[in-house]
């Protein structure tokens, strides 16, 4: 049999980060916490959790942690249907872990986020990497669901796709002005700083080898923020490509200007769900399938 108490304890120290606040959650004394993963972790064979600060799950915790979050969404679904089995079980509150990109998060996808947690009670913890890896926690377990640019669905999960994020590549006049009174060459943007938001950030090159058939090594400002891209770019600091729902506004001022007009990248997205949880995700999925129609171009 499986000892939900355990998981529970593995789950909550990996929510809360440390042994200590997963008691007050849970409402038992620490040692409890530790009793409880300890015993699990024994009977397994292997370790469940990264003790550290914070501490954080193993591969095989993360497993384990996304099975229970499955086993929250049946047990709040049948308390739903039968009120009388009693209430919701105290620090039992559903939390599901998914995954978007950045520019997703800072755009279109908070409103599905905001319209499924009102719809379930249900809490979200939402990590955010580049549209190209978001797939990556989903196949290794970390979490439920992903908005992803990966096409091919992951092995035991369902697609649906989305839409395209919109981009133009933008920069302040002074910056065009600086560094392309030229023209806009492969000498120039190999002089031109460019801001890019991690190592897997493509679309600067991808737009250049789409829309200027040229691929340039520019120098770069490191910059993990999608806010930080416009800032960036408002003062001057770099050419980038920018949503074109938060650049609107800047180019429509004359704040910031496209380097080339009417060149947009368009990047299909696609929501991924662990098939196991797809049913009882398929409020989240609604959501995020609204969201998107209203924030996304079609592909």
């Amino acid at each position: 049999m499986i000892d939900y108490a355990a998981l529970r304890a593995v789950a909550a120290v990996v929510q809360t980060g440390s042994f200590e606040r997963a008691a007050g959650l849970l409402h038992v004394t620490p040692s409890a916490v530790s009793q409880r993963v300890k015993a699990l972790e024994d009977r397994l064979g292997f370790f469940l959790i990264r003790r550290g600060n914070p501490c954080q799950a193993t591969e095989k915790g993360e497993w384990l942690c996304r099975h229970l979050e499955q086993v929250g969404l049946l047990e709040a679904e049948l308390l739903r249907q039968l009120p009388a089995l009693g209430p919701e079980e105290e620090g039992a509150r559903v939390t599901l872990h998914i995954a978007t990109n950045a520019d997703s998060l800072a755009t279109w996808f908070l409103p599905a986020a905001a319209a499924f947690s009102e719809e379930t009670g249900h809490l979200l913890d939402i990590a955010v990497d580049e549209e190209g890896q978001t797939a990556d926690w989903l196949a290794h377990g970390r979490v439920v669901a992903a908005v992803t640019s990966r096409e091919k669905p992951i092995p035991g999960c369902r697609r649906v796709g989305l839409g395209a994020l919109r981009y133009v590549a933008t920069a302040s006049p002074a910056f065009r002005d600086r560094y392309f009174a030229s023209g806009l060459t492969e000498a120039t943007f190999a002089h031109a700083p460019v801001l890019t938001y991690s190592r897997h950030d493509a679309l600067q090159a991808r737009w250049l080898k789409e829309a200027l058939g040229m691929q340039p090594v520019c120098p770069s400002h490191w910059l993990p923020s999608t806010h930080a891209f416009v800032d960036g770019s408002l003062a001057g600091m770099g050419w980038c490509m920018n949503p074109v729902s938060l650049a609107a506004p800047h180019l429509a001022s004359g704040r910031l200007v496209e380097l080339v007009p009417a060149t947009p990248l368009d990047v299909p997205l696609y929501w991924q769900v662990n098939r196991l949880a797809a049913d009882l995700l398929a409020p989240l999925t609604r959501a995020v399938e609204a969201a998107a129609r209203k924030g996304l171009v079609e592909n």
